[in-house]
């Protein structure tokens, strides 16, 4: 996800994993926090680029289960005339 938005400073980006480590004037900075823990718990990554006037990249990856891929119905095909 990007955004074009403010951007984050060096300093901002080293801490904006912690508890309560916000860029906002209202916020209580720990939905980032909060997505760390839910990626990490699932063995996933999260990555943050940013630029101060230029916006930032958040990108999660997260493992694919090959069981749940297995069990998964097969894709719908449609064809288009």
């Amino acid at each position: 996800m990007s955004d074009s938005g403010a951007g984050m400073g060096q300093d901002m980006l080293d801490r904006l994993f912690q508890p309560f480590a916000t860029t906002k004037k209202k916020g209580n900075g720990l939905g980032m926090a909060i997505c760390y823990g839910i990626v990490k718990n699932h063995n996933g990554d999260i990555r943050v680029q940013s630029k101060l006037g230029e916006g930032t990249t958040v990108t999660i990856r997260l493992p694919v289960d090959p069981e749940v891929v297995r069990a998964a119905p097969p894709p719908e095909v449609v064809l288009l005339v």
